[in-house]
């Protein structure tokens, strides 16, 4: 059964203007994507989706960095869609990761790390609804 996730292009990605060699690679990876939109996240909209890591001592960096320029919110559907994603895009740590995903081919450290991916299916409802209405997913 088909399910989803979602990514997000951090704000690195369109720095470097790789987004669509990365978008070929999940297109290339099998992933559909139902939903996607080009957008800036305020501070207010950051720190309400990073929630989660409120008070651990990279929240105020993470938040100054995922607003410091424009990002790329997807959602994917495949099989298994958000380990497979996870495996896809590599550690957050790009000097972990394996070699061919997206973080070792184009990462340059686990502060910019390229892109973001649910962490399991429950999150990624919640995330996926963070950013997309039903009705602008095909």
């Amino acid at each position: 059964m088909k399910s989803s996730t979602l990514a997000i292009l951090k704000p690195d990605c369109l720095t470097k203007k790789i987004q669509g060699k990365v978008i070929q690679h999940i297109v290339d990876a099998g992933f559909i994507i139902k939903g996607m939109k080009l957008l800036r996240l305020t501070k207010e909209i950051a720190e309400k989706f990073y929630s989660v890591h409120y008070g651990k001592p990279f929240f105020n960096d993470l938040i100054v960095y995922m607003t410091s320029g424009p990002v790329i919110p997807m959602v994917l559907e495949k099989e298994n869609a958000v380990n497979d994603f996870r495996k896809f895009i590599g550690a957050t740590d790009p000097k972990k990761a394996e070699k061919g995903t997206i973080r070792y081919l184009y990462a340059d450290s686990i502060e910019q790390n390229i892109v973001h991916g649910s962490d399991s299916d429950e999150n990624s409802k919640i995330e996926i609804a963070h950013f997309f209405h039903e009705r602008e997913l095909v």
